[in-house]
């Protein structure tokens, strides 16, 4: 690797892999002064057993408002994606495009367009380790606000759906970057939390998009096309919001470890980790694990940015790159595509025909997938992943089961009873997938993944949630109405073979620091060593505390 390259981030040039390693090697042992600290399991848990940071303390406080307007940018892509559910059932939509009420190619096209926009955001992840998260961020919002400008001035099909892939494209901009920065900026014991909150805020915006359709159908239906061009104008504010304020935010510590800025790192460990206490033990762990984990390893150059064999380039990593990969494919091919972007379709089915029913009913929806997210976000640092996604894919299978034996007795038979059973499940398969599914989307392809691996991994993890959502949303129309209710059936047996896949190989990251999980990916076996590490820490957490107790 040439070492006369441009350094990412406006780095200084890289000095020789010797001359670095010693810089490393120096300030490893400058956070082993005070505490002696060993980057242990053990470690970590003792400190977390008998000095555990204060979570209101002000240092947290700054970092849950900090998190709080990055949350804005998923409800950005919520109000994006649930609009067009929620617009498709306006007849002035319909009508003004020339497309059917009941769905057909050009209809996928619209929905899917989404998805090709994000697979083409995907290709560009790679430049959030040349200038930062927060520029990433800050360029995504920005391409929102040109592509909502478009999209609001459509006068055909064609700029319409231009103005929806640039929309995407830079949404994926903002909504991969602002997920990976919550995952490297939140302490360990509430990644799982602070992060996942993230995804949840997605049915933020889709509340909110439902709810301004249904409001301008409601009094703006019999003034042209005001109805369905003022919710999409509106897709401009979160990214506005985002937009005036996030360049005043600290940067990820892992990125700017990756840039050779150690004591910016630090002091923002210590401001936002340990509530200002720059003597708090964690420092110096985190300071330790952080730096071991690039010691040895040349500064990014240029070229490296568009090097992937860091996603192949050992046993671990392929592993790793794995499970990025299925989990993304798993997130968004479980038959939660088909409710949420055709919901009004699907009620049409089992008989419910008026438009205002339908946009209360998805409001209902979203609502509901909220307050199962939110609450999941929290529970999957309690319960753990593993056990979340594996409860989740079981109970998914027997909601679609239900969903499709409904939708069966309404259409072969009229069963109104059936019809209600159909629309009870609908609703309970999106908060069974939401508990789980949603607070994680963006979070567990980051934890998976090494932090030299992240920024390229989370391009394979919007390429290939891009391409699941593409053919999902592409074929699920001409599904639906080909094949009707034998469509659930399909996820059926899908969601089971999901539960099969996580229970065999996903890896357990509650509780465990980013740089913790690099040691259980080099195990033989990374889910069973994940599991045992996880019954080791609460084994050392109940016994630091027994002995703390004694003490005192």
């Amino acid at each position: 690797m040439s070492t006369d390259s441009q350094p990412m981030g406006g780095a200084q040039p890289a000095g020789s892999l010797a001359e670095r390693s010693i810089t490393l090697e120096k300030e490893i042992s400058r956070s082993d002064t005070h505490h002696g600290i060993d980057p242990s399991l053990e470690t970590y848990a003792s400190i977390m057993a008998t000095n555990k940071p204060d979570m209101r303390g002000t240092g947290y406080i700054k970092l849950y408002l900090l998190a709080g307007t990055i949350f804005l940018c998923s409800t950005m892509s919520g109000f994006d994606s649930s609009l067009m559910g929620s617009i498709n059932a306006l007849p002035n939509y319909t009508e003004y495009f020339g497309l059917p009420a009941t769905g057909n190619a050009s209809t996928g096209i619209v929905f899917a367009i989404f998805q090709v926009g994000q697979i083409g955001g995907a290709l560009f992840v790679w430049l959030i380790d040349w200038y930062g998260r927060i520029w990433h961020i800050f360029f995504g919002c920005l391409g929102v606000i040109i592509g909502t400008i478009i999209t609001g001035l459509a006068t055909n099909l064609p700029m319409f759906i231009g103005g929806r892939f640039l929309l995407s494209f830079f949404a994926t901009l903002t909504t991969t970057a602002a997920p990976l920065y919550l995952v490297e900026i939140s302490p360990a014991a509430y990644r799982g939390t602070i992060a996942g909150t993230f995804n949840t805020f997605y049915y933020v915006g889709s509340i909110l998009a439902t709810s301004s359709v249904y409001g301008c159908h409601k009094y703006l239906a019999d003034q042209g096309d005001l109805d369905w061009r003022i919710p999409i104008w509106l897709q401009a504010v979160c990214a506005g919001l985002v937009l005036l304020v996030v360049k005043f935010f600290p940067e990820s510590p892992r990125y700017l470890i990756l840039i050779d800025k150690h004591d910016e790192a630090r002091e923002i460990i210590i401001k936002y980790h340990t509530n200002g206490d720059p003597n708090h033990p964690l420092v110096d762990l985190q300071m330790k694990e952080m730096l071991q984990s690039v010691q040895g390893i040349p500064k990014a150059t240029w070229k490296d940015l568009f090097d992937l064999r860091v996603l192949v380039e050992t046993r671990s990593s392929r592993y790793r790159l794995m499970l990025n990969m299925v989990f993304s494919w798993f997130s968004q091919f479980s038959g939660n595509n088909i409710i949420s972007y055709y919901l009004p379709v699907m009620l049409d089915a089992v008989g419910v025909k008026d438009t205002n029913t339908k946009l209360i009913l998805n409001i209902i929806y979203a609502a509901i997938g909220w307050i199962s997210a939110t609450c999941g976000a929290r529970l999957h640092d309690v319960v753990g992943r593993r056990k979340m996604l594996m409860g989740s894919t079981c109970g998914m299978a027997i909601c679609l089961a239900l969903v499709a034996a409904g939708s069966a007795g309404k259409i072969e038979y009229n069963n109104n009873a059936a019809a209600t059973l159909s629309i009870v499940f609908i609703f309970v398969f999106g908060a069974v997938f939401s508990g789980a599914f949603t607070p994680m989307q963006p979070v567990y392809p980051a934890e998976v993944v090494s932090n030299r691996m992240r920024a390229k991994a989370m391009g394979a993890y919007k390429i290939t949630s891009g391409a699941a959502g593409f053919l999902n949303t592409f074929v699920a129309p001409i599904a639906l109405s080909s094949i009707g209710y034998w469509f659930y059936v399909f996820f059926v047996f899908w969601d089971t073979f999901e539960f099969t896949f996580i229970y065999f190989f996903f890896v357990e990251t509650k509780g465990l620091t980013l740089e913790e999980l690099d040691v259980i990916f080099e195990a033989d076996n990374p889910r069973k060593a994940s599991i045992e590490a996880k019954k080791k820490l609460q084994a050392i957490y109940k016994e630091s505390v027994v002995t703390e107790k004694s003490v005192v």
